[in-house]
């Protein structure tokens, strides 16, 4: 079974040193994504259907609302330690505005990247320093981030590129109908989703409404949907007390261990692993935005 090692959330989103041993559900997220091989057996993913191998030479990377799956196509019994950084646009905007695009669609123009030697060192410093949780700082947690995201991210020239950026249509619904949607699975992610009534509400066919919602989120409302629940899961699992149980119940599931289940699916731990490993890192107290190197 996999397990979670160690998982930082905060303002820059989360960062989780996981070792995998079985593969998860296609799923997407709202951050920006990226996947580093800390160790073990060589692996993989699927980004939007095609192969993006995990590898001492190569991380994935996974654009804000893009459809991925973990695949772990690995020998029985290997593991695969993976790094996996779940990253908060915002935050990246904040301290480099040349990242403010960074939930757009194509920021990432691959899903690969080779991983050069310095990108190498730095995600070992990084991984060791997890290890030491108690001891990092806010401060230092996000200039270690902050330093690992530039490493692997520097080959691109794209990514400076904010004009060609923003010519290009970002990931938001711009048919109202679409947005009316969203909005109603937003009141209440507890809900199970009724793909025909969505679409009657939203005075569309089955058919005709599936289509735009792909077109604008580039997602399927059912994937779009299980975001919007783990995101609220998370949420509810780090910032209340409410008990595993009542956490499910409070999302519409009807048994605990359907939750978990589909919990599992997402990130390859149970809702009471996150809460076990999970550490909370509140904004420095001082120097909130760590100081960005010159790129």
């Amino acid at each position: 079974m996999s397990n979670a090692i160690k998982i930082f959330q905060g303002r820059f989103g989360r960062v989780a040193l996981l070792d995998m041993s079985a593969p998860l559900v296609g799923h997407a997220h709202h951050h920006c994504h990226i996947l580093l091989k800390a160790g073990g057996a060589d692996s993989a993913f699927s980004v939007r259907g095609e192969t993006a191998p995990l590898t001492d030479d190569s991380a994935v990377l996974v654009n804000a609302w893009e459809h991925h799956a973990y695949t772990h196509p690995v020998p029985p019994g290997e593991r695969t330690l993976i790094l996996a950084l779940y990253i908060e646009p915002n935050w990246l905007a904040e301290i480099q505005r040349s990242l403010a695009m960074s939930g757009h669609p194509r920021f990432f123009p691959q899903s690969c990247v080779r991983v050069t030697a310095a990108t190498r060192k730095i995600t070992e410093e990084f991984v060791l320093e997890l290890w030491w949780a108690d001891e990092v700082s806010p401060s230092r947690l996000e200039q270690l981030l902050f330093n690992l995201i530039i490493s692997v991210v520097e080959g691109y020239s794209g990514w400076r590129d904010l004009v060609s950026l923003l010519r290009s249509k970002p990931p938001v619904a711009t048919d109202p109908r679409i947005r009316q949607a969203i909005t109603l699975m937003r009141q209440d992610v507890g809900r199970e989703l009724d793909m025909d009534s969505l679409a009657a509400q939203a005075g569309l066919s089955r058919a005709h409404f599936f289509a735009l919602f792909q077109r604008d989120t580039q997602v399927t409302p059912l994937v779009y949907a299980n975001v919007l629940r783990f995101e609220a899961a998370v949420q509810r699992l780090t910032q209340t007390q409410a008990s595993v149980g009542d956490v499910a119940h409070g999302l519409g599931f009807s048994a605990p261990g359907h939750f978990s289940r589909f919990f599992r699916q997402h990130l390859g731990i149970t809702p009471s692993d996150y809460r076990r490993v999970v550490n909370l890192f509140e904004p420095p107290k001082s120097d909130a935005v760590p100081p960005a190197p010159v790129i």
